[in-house]
């Protein structure tokens, strides 16, 4: 079972577009699915869930889907904070959150607050979310925490800057919708992932479909650049 699975949720505007219905529609029901996938992760012992819900390339979209995105984003927390809390889930906001209003940033800062005694699972929203913006915002942060060193920094002096820095690098990367490729989700954190891409829609995308994912992730050897037979020997051998 992987201990960290991070997902793409995309297709929600072309469901809703295959049933004539506002794209809206289909963020609605978007939401549902990232219920059940937060129930699928408890009910299966995962660890830690990741969701890219708004990238920073998001803001490019129509005024009027932005703006609905915005309230159901408030609305989610609003209602399901106290659900969370009662489940054990632990809830991290990750990205650039200067650009949501006061009131959104009240909610995420509280919400989190609520959740931070909770250890069955870790959910982490990626809201104005890029990669390139979290290796950038984490190499200056680490600058400005040691200014007077100019050379010879390594992989991990930079690791504990990162957004996610309290999480195990993902096991499984799934990405819904038809689409293959990760558009600028994790680009540090996914060197070494298993990826799934799928044409299913993410309000679609049902625990049926998750634990697809899952065998698929199973049905696969993990080498981290080793060698089958080096990955064969005994642990002392």
């Amino acid at each position: 079972m992987p201990r960290h699975v991070a997902i793409i949720m995309d297709g929600n505007g072309r469901w809703a577009k295959k049933r004539f219905l506002p794209r809206v529609a289909g963020h609605v029901k978007g939401v549902e699915l990232v219920r059940e996938a937060v129930r699928a992760c408890l009910e299966r012992g995962i660890h830690y869930l990741t969701l890219f819900a708004f990238s920073s390339e998001n803001w490019r979209r129509p005024q009027e889907e932005v703006t609905l995105l915005m309230q159901l984003f408030v609305k989610a927390l609003e209602q399901e904070v106290d659900k969370l809390d009662r489940n054990g889930v632990r809830l991290h906001v990750i990205g650039d959150l200067s650009r949501f209003e006061p009131r959104l940033q009240q909610l995420i800062r509280d919400a989190e607050a609520k959740t931070a005694g909770n250890d069955r699972l870790d959910l982490t929203i990626a809201a104005n979310y890029g990669g390139r913006w979290d290796i950038m915002q984490a190499v200056n942060r680490m600058l400005a925490a040691d200014p007077e060193k100019r050379e010879g920094w390594q992989e991990g002096d930079l690791e504990p800057y990162l957004s996610m820095a309290y999480a195990p690098e993902p096991d499984l990367f799934i990405r819904t919708g038809g689409e293959e490729r990760i558009s600028n989700f994790l680009l540090w954190q996914l060197a070494y992932t298993e990826f799934y891409f799928t044409p299913t829609l993410w309000p679609d995308f049902n625990t049926a479909e998750f634990d697809k994912a899952i065998a698929s992730y199973q049905a696969r050897e993990r080498r981290f650049g080793r060698t089958s037979e080096q990955l064969a020997e005994p642990p002392n051998a």
